[in-house]
């Protein structure tokens, strides 16, 4: 189950390796339809990526920081820094294809 993030656990919950923190909301269709896929991944990739959720209706400055204006919205971040942001409703394989990408290109 991916990790809720806010204001207080943001900084170290992002530190490590690779996550991948998905920017939603809980009134955006789309954000609901990613559900499945992003579990689906975070199964797929244990102990290699992090999953994290970030609701930006209660975290608002945090999406502002990471420039999110359209939901929903992956930043990817790299040992604690974010590298890259995606937006929108992808297949599991594009991203499980853009995952192993990175993955690989950060070794």
């Amino acid at each position: 189950m991916a990790m809720e993030l806010n204001q207080a656990n943001f900084t170290s919950a992002v530190q490590g390796p690779m996550t991948l923190v998905d920017f939603w909301a809980p009134w955006c269709g789309p954000c609901k339809m990613m559900e499945p896929v992003l579990a689906q991944l975070e199964q797929e990739f244990s102990g290699r990526v992090k999953f994290a959720k970030l609701n930006v209706d209660q975290n608002q400055e945090l999406a502002q920081q990471y420039h999110v204006l359209g939901l929903p919205s992956y930043v990817l971040f790299v040992n604690g820094t974010g590298v890259e942001k995606v937006t929108g409703v992808y297949s599991k394989e594009k991203l499980a294809h853009y995952l192993n990408r990175k993955l690989a290109a950060n070794k």
